[in-house]
């Protein structure tokens, strides 16, 4: 985010897996932020049942309740954490747990390959961080203080 944060002249950084999952529900404890209708997916999400094998731009679906767009689905989101077996001894405080082997990363979301299930708001998977893939993406959050 070194990039954006010069070119804009404010910090920029990845969301932590903590952070991203705030965004995603917005309030609510359900499956989706929209509730847990999986028929309402649609409205919502790109994935394997409407995305036609691709990416789509931003904001063609309907938005959480924060007004966030493609919280489920179309790209699977990079998040700043490392992967843990368990949350046992992570931060409780929303920041990235960044302690351990690090070789492996947490991404958030699904993708437009996905199935409805990897698009729960609670679902979470981990790829090796050298990987990459046309479904994988990331969402920044810009911070107040550098």
């Amino acid at each position: 985010m070194t990039w954006l944060s010069r070119l804009t002249c404010r910090p920029y950084r990845l969301l932590s897996e903590a952070e991203w999952e705030y965004a995603a529900r917005a309030g609510t404890t359900t499956l989706y932020s929209f509730g847990d209708n999986e028929a309402a997916l649609g409205e919502y999400a790109w994935y394997h049942t409407n995305a036609n094998g691709k990416t789509h731009p931003i904001g063609e679906k309907k938005p959480n309740a924060f007004s966030l767009y493609d919280m489920h689905g179309n790209v699977w989101e990079w998040v700043e954490d490392c992967d843990h077996y368990s949350y046992e001894g992570a931060p409780t405080d929303g920041t990235a747990w960044t302690a351990g082997d690090c070789r492996y990363r947490v991404v958030r979301g699904g993708s437009w390959l996905s199935g409805p299930q990897d698009l729960r708001s609670a679902n979470r998977s981990r790829l090796d961080s050298v990987f990459r893939n046309p479904d994988l993406g990331f969402r920044v959050g810009r911070t107040l203080t550098p």
